[in-house]
């Protein structure tokens, strides 16, 4: 009956392992390290003071730490050791090259219960468990060769001379105490350093918390993609002992290997981008977090840099309101948490005025305007303008400014035309559903970096004296 039971909580145990407490499907593991060919050896206690569900613990414990190895007869090799008063062979290093048979060998040990013979135990790994014979492979330096002995009381018999001779032979010793352990005796056991090698939990119910350190521990290169310790901005492509970084259709990496831009790079892909972002009350506050998303869009494709990309931002309603001037902000990252930021202003539609503030103060050298560099303005509104807009539309395409218009809902399409530069048929959308700007952004950003050398045609352009004499007011009225 004991050993029914026990095996019902094992498989019981091994199924909450896999699925996790939220139900949850398991995560691949293993996939996250490539293991140093390794042979590992596990020197088990099963003594009577472990009790028999503590003991399926120890087996829950292994079974992680050999799921996240890389099994195979050139690769890592696992065997088991059992002890009490006498040592049992459970499985040589060369009994299984699978995953799986190892793990279904885990489950099928039995503890010995009766005494504690670890010294005897270390022994046996020496002459028997790392022999030739039994699949360990010749010392070398692209091999490793690795103990974890697991006990939870004092040894019957010495292990600190026998612990010498294993490490001598090249063995890496882990020592992990449980409960009322010695701790002297796991310091003698143990490889140093010893803050490495010698652990302790204070019951078998804890001892899976060991798994992680163990997993990290033959891990000899992580895959840093996986694991998010990478600076690629899009995508990243792992690499034996490191990771190159990589851009989607469209993008182009950046000189810095990191980031990336819709641009060509060099000093082609120089310019000052405004938004000019309508905030009335129609827009609405769950729209007005889809145009957010629009915006870091666009600037997702830009290199953002004193000699590249510099983005500014403003809003307006029934006023205008500066959200942050060009060259405020060096970076893409800082950009687009300003962005994230900006408070829904609410109230009218004066296009016309937004369109007057751009043209005076959001592209002067005070607000970070650089001369001789192109600029490029994308108006974005949901509804008719509440005043005149010709007179402004007009000035800022005949200053030079390169104008998109970006229309949706009940946008009017005559007043989008006429803020856009020519061709206007590239330089103005529309879409009835905000749902759908994220296409509209996808054009957008070929078309702003791209299109731009062929627009402005390699030209300069002059940015009038009286700008830089302007006030810098951050909202007008």
């Amino acid at each position: 009956m004991d050993r029914i039971f026990s095996a019902l909580l094992l498989s019981l145990l091994l199924l909450l392992q896999s699925y996790g407490v939220s139900g949850a499907p398991p995560q691949p593991r293993g996939t996250l390290c490539r293991t140093k060919p390794t042979d590992l050896v596990f020197i088990i206690d099963s003594s009577r003071s472990v009790r028999p569900h503590e003991f399926e613990k120890v087996k829950v414990f292994m079974s992680q730490v050999i799921e996240g190895l890389d099994v195979g007869p050139n690769s890592t090799r696992v065997g088991v050791i059992n002890y009490a008063s006498a040592v049992k062979n459970e499985f040589s290093l060369k009994t299984y090259q699978t995953k799986a048979g190892l793990l279904q060998a885990v489950r099928r040990i039995e503890p010995l219960s009766t005494g504690t013979m670890t010294g005897l135990a270390i022994q046996f790994a020496i002459s028997h468990a790392f022999s030739d014979s039994e699949g360990a492979r010749v010392r070398s330096p692209n091999f490793n060769k690795v103990a974890i002995v697991v006990t939870d009381g004092r040894p019957q018999d010495g292990v600190q001379d026998v612990s010498a001779r294993a490490r001598a032979a090249g063995i890496e010793i882990f020592a992990i105490g449980v409960g009322r352990v010695d701790m002297h005796t796991l310091r003698q056991i143990a490889s140093e350093p010893q803050d490495d090698h010698v652990d302790y939990v204070e019951s078998y119910s804890v001892i899976e918390k060991l798994t992680h350190k163990f997993q990290e521990a033959f891990c000899v290169v992580s895959d840093l993609c996986a694991t998010g310790d990478h600076d690629c901005e899009q995508i990243c492509i792992s690499t034996p002992g490191a990771y190159k970084c990589a851009c989607k259709e469209g993008f182009t990496l950046n000189n810095d290997g990191k980031t990336c831009s819709a641009c060509s790079g060099g000093s082609g892909s120089a310019l000052d981008l405004v938004f000019l972002i309508d905030g009335s009350k129609s827009v609405r506050p769950e729209n007005f977090e889809l145009v957010k998303k629009f915006i870091n869009q666009i600037v997702d494709s830009l290199e953002v840099s004193d000699k590249q990309a510099q983005v500014g931002l403003v809003q307006y309603s029934s006023s205008v309101r500066q959200e942050f001037p060009l060259g405020q902000f060096k970076n893409k990252k800082d950009i687009k948490a300003a962005v994230k930021k900006m408070a829904y202003m609410e109230k009218g539609t004066m296009t016309g005025q937004a369109l007057k503030y751009l043209i005076d103060s959001s592209f002067s050298v005070l607000n970070g305007a650089r001369p001789g560099v192109p600029k490029v303005g994308i108006v974005f509104t949901d509804g008719r303008s509440q005043d005149y807009i010709t007179d402004a539309a007009k000035k800022a395409k005949d200053l030079g400014f390169r104008m998109f218009a970006v229309g949706v809902g009940n946008a009017v399409e005559d007043e989008l035309r006429e803020i856009a530069s020519e061709p206007v048929a590239e330089h103005y959308f529309y879409t009835a559903d905000f749902r759908t700007i994220s296409k509209i952004g996808k054009k957008l950003q070929m078309k702003i970096c791209i299109g731009s050398a062929m627009f402005f045609g390699g030209d300069q352009i002059a940015v009038p004296l009286h700008w830089t004499e302007k006030a810098n007011p951050n909202e007008a009225e």
